[in-house]
């Protein structure tokens, strides 16, 4: 088995990560077709307005299979946020979450970012986990009707 990758967005990557965001997440948390929909427009946002100085997305690939991905798109001239941070389940709990989240947060860093922001829920306690180990903080929370579901949103931020 090969090495794992990161590397850039290419063709076909986005209506993969639409298809598998649409998927795991119906599958594991019960979401409609709503966050596919929504997963669609902050891909297509990024494709179209991308600033290639301060923005970026990575897929993790091992053996031109991909495993995850994760995207650092400029808020304000201070502020990035993580977006679109998701691994297929057979890549969890191997270290490659690590891996992704640590190389958005160096990338922001070496754009002279601040600070990143991201918004969650509750329920991914893996990834909380990760964000927490790596310095940042839930800084609010709120119960919410979304994607179908009763959820528990929350928004995190780590100062860089």
């Amino acid at each position: 088995m090969g090495e794992v990758i990161l590397r850039d967005l290419e063709i076909g990557d986005a209506g993969w990560l639409i298809e598998q965001h649409g998927l795991l997440y119906a599958s594991e948390e019960g979401f409609d077709r709503t966050f596919e929909a929504l997963v669609a427009e902050i891909l297509a946002d990024f494709i179209r307005n991308r600033d290639p100085g301060c923005e970026r997305g990575w897929i993790a690939e091992q053996d031109g299979r991909r495993l995850g991905s994760v995207f650092c798109v400029r808020l304000d001239q201070e502020t990035a946020k993580l977006r679109l941070f998701l691994l297929v389940p057979e890549a969890r709990g191997k270290g490659l979450g690590k891996r992704l989240l640590a190389a958005c947060m160096d990338y922001a860093r070496a754009r002279g970012y601040r600070r990143m922001q991201l918004w969650t829920h509750e329920s991914h306690r893996a990834a909380c986990a990760l964000y927490a180990a790596a310095g940042w903080r839930c800084v609010s929370s709120k119960e919410v009707r979304n994607f179908g579901v009763d959820l528990i949103e929350q928004s995190w931020d780590v100062d860089l």
